[in-house]
């Protein structure tokens, strides 16, 4: 069964007739089966693409080699890139990015420790970038920030 709130936004995208797609890093494709577990699903999930390693972040969506050198690849820098690429690629109305650090071994430092999570979300009338830092097991992190990103969408489709 999917969190509450993915189903609230599903229900939401489907009574606008929008489409969603996902670029997912930490969240390895997690966010995408969420949304898939949603009676509403057939209707709106275009897809989604994991962008786990940076060769799929460069080759393939096209995000600048220089933002990742300059910010790393767990960056609101990267993960607005991820987003603003994706929307092309899936030509869907809603793109859903995220980047972050669930386990150790990444771009972790004493300002972005693990459990920092980067949200960059792409409707119709909004573009908005959200930073967290959650605690728990890799599954708990990517859960809330599952939750996190569609109580966003949610949020900014109510007041459309």
């Amino acid at each position: 069964m999917p969190l509450e709130s993915v189903l609230q936004c599903c229900k939401l995208l489907a009574s606008k007739n929008y489409t969603i797609a996902f670029a997912e890093s930490a969240t390895a494709g997690r966010m995408c089966s969420e949304f898939s577990l949603s009676p509403h699903s057939g209707k709106i999930l275009k897809g989604g693409i994991i962008s786990y390693d940076l060769v799929v972040k460069e080759k393939i969506l096209n995000v600048p080699h220089h933002l990742i050198e300059t910010y790393t690849a767990e960056s609101a820098e990267v993960t607005q890139s991820l987003a603003e690429h994706s929307l092309s690629f899936f030509k869907s109305d809603v793109i859903v990015a995220i980047t972050g650090l669930t386990t150790a071994g990444g771009s972790e430092t004493k300002e972005k420790p693990v459990g920092t999570m980067f949200i960059h979300i792409i409707l119709p009338h909004v573009s908005e970038g959200y930073k967290a830092v959650y605690s728990g097991s890799p599954e708990e992190i990517i859960l809330q920030s599952i939750d996190k990103a569609a109580s966003l969408m949610t949020k900014h489709l109510k007041v459309e």
